[in-house]
């Protein structure tokens, strides 16, 4: 996963078919199994109690999606390794991995998936996915599968993200990832500005008044960065709205919250940073990707981000992380969090469900393991130490933060105020695309036009959400 914006905004791509056992090349996308499930003629020799785990003589075949491609060789390789491994336990079940180059399917794809019932037996979805997969009747019910037998750890997975796999209490999804945004900064900056890059600025004044001192360094150097299109100046503006204790749908999930006085205070200190300030560089318009190639040509000194944004820009932009440093979101109140996850299909056999729960236990939810293997990680030089995903929780979370700290590829104390001060994760709203392209223009109102009508850009933005909202 590259970034919280791609997790949610899927990239088009061709999707290849291939299995991780043996890499042998399914026959077509959406080839696995619909309706009363029949495991393609596998025996099965378990139990139908979904409070047993999976017997290991089980035979079972699993489709899976988001195999890495093979442009991702260390990451290919280490699912390999998982997937010989995990078959030492359970050497019956046959996983077979579809790889899409990208992320794994745009949003178009996702849906006409769903609708024709094509997803494999264990899918990828975001956080905010859960909604319409419910909708299509796509996903099994897995609460009674998930339980301390099957998944040890389970007392230590944090409960807020497992309550974004939930619908009226019953489970649909286990999760592979979490994040939460924070503050990024470029410490190089913050330096050359007389700024102590250890302590990021907390607080929204102390944000403009950080931004004036790194513009004021010139060389078309910004000191704060925003985006205003593509879907991201709304989740920016909502992301703001959050840290202040503000919403921007209110909590029956039917009417717009932002056109009051925390919007008021969002949208004028943006404006004012902008065009009274002259903080944030002339060039607007901006969306993901823009404002991470200015941070790591050291052209910006911090915006809103999730921490794997540091790694896109090491691994893409040719930066280096000890360039980069976090802090919690200024305001602090909450943040803007997600993440992504995995679904098991509706309709397949209880055996599968078993087998899935086993894969995703071991691959995504052991320390030490799969996913959290950071010595392996490390030897295989992909990054270690970035402080999310970590949804764990008591000593779960004391072992495998030692753990990235023992194998860390990079300077985990660049990182300490955003660790040393977690901010409440809130959800994402509801329609969350349609109502962050209505308040894009919120944004761009306010950083393409100094003569910007606070007050009308925000009332017109609350009635064009309020319409999307009436069609739910």
């Amino acid at each position: 996963m590259r970034s919280a914006r791609f997790r949610r905004s899927r990239r088009a791509a061709a999707i290849t078919l291939v299995s991780a056992l043996s890499l042998t090349a399914l026959a077509a996308c959406g080839t696995s199994s619909s309706g009363a499930d029949s495991s393609d003629g596998a025996q099965q020799s378990g139990s139908s109690d979904p409070t047993i785990p999976l017997d290991p003589k089980t035979k079972v075949t699993l489709t899976i999606d988001c195999m890495p491609p093979t442009a991702k060789a260390a990451e290919l390789k280490e699912w390999k390794e998982d997937v010989a491994e995990f078959n030492k336990t359970y050497p019956n079940v046959t996983i077979e991995g579809r790889s899409t180059p990208g992320q794994c399917l745009e949003p178009p794809r996702f849906t006409a998936m769903l609708k024709a019932k094509s997803q494999p037996d264990v899918f990828y979805t975001y956080f905010t996915d859960l909604p319409q997969v419910l909708a299509e009747d796509g996903a099994a019910d897995i609460s009674a599968y998930v339980s301390p037998k099957t998944v040890p750890l389970l007392k230590d997975i944090d409960p807020n993200v497992l309550d974004s796999l939930k619908h009226q209490g019953n489970l649909y999804g286990l999760p592979t990832s979490n994040y939460t945004m924070g503050l990024l900064i470029n410490r190089k900056l913050f330096k050359d500005a007389g700024l102590d890059p250890d302590a990021p600025p907390r607080t929204w004044d102390e944000v403009r008044a950080a931004a004036k001192k790194i513009a004021a360094l010139g060389d078309g150097i910004a000191g704060f960065g925003e985006y205003s299109a593509g879907n991201t100046g709304g989740w920016h503006f909502t992301a703001q709205m959050y840290s202040l204790g503000g919403d921007v749908v209110d909590a029956s999930g039917t009417k717009a919250a932002f056109n009051n006085e925390l919007g008021k205070q969002v949208a004028k200190n943006l404006h004012a940073m902008r065009w009274e300030d002259d903080s944030m560089g002339k060039t607007q318009l901006l969306k993901w990707g823009d404002l991470q190639k200015q941070i790591a040509t050291d052209k910006l000194g911090m915006f809103l981000a999730a921490p794997d944004d540091i790694a896109y820009m090491v691994q893409q932009l040719g930066a280096k992380y000890e360039n980069f440093g976090m802090g919690p979101i200024p305001g602090g109140r909450n943040t803007l969090a997600g993440g992504n996850n995995y679904m098991v299909k509706k309709g397949i056999s209880p055996d599968k469900i078993k087998a899935a729960v086993a894969w995703l236990n071991f691959k995504n939810l052991t320390v030490g393991k799969g996913q959290f293997d950071w010595a392996r990680t490390k030897a295989d030089g992909l990054p270690v130490g970035i402080p999310q995903p970590n949804f764990w929780l008591n000593g779960s979370k004391t072992k495998d933060d030692a753990a990235r700290v023992e194998h860390a590829t990079m300077p985990v104390v660049n990182f300490k105020a955003f660790m040393d001060n977690p901010v409440p994760g809130k959800a994402e709203p509801p329609k969350a695309q349609e109502v962050y392209k209505i308040l894009d223009n919120v944004m761009s109102g306010l950083l393409t036009n100094e003569d910007a009508d606070v007050d009308k850009l925000l009332s017109t933005a609350e009635a064009q959400v309020n319409q999307v909202l009436a069609h739910q």
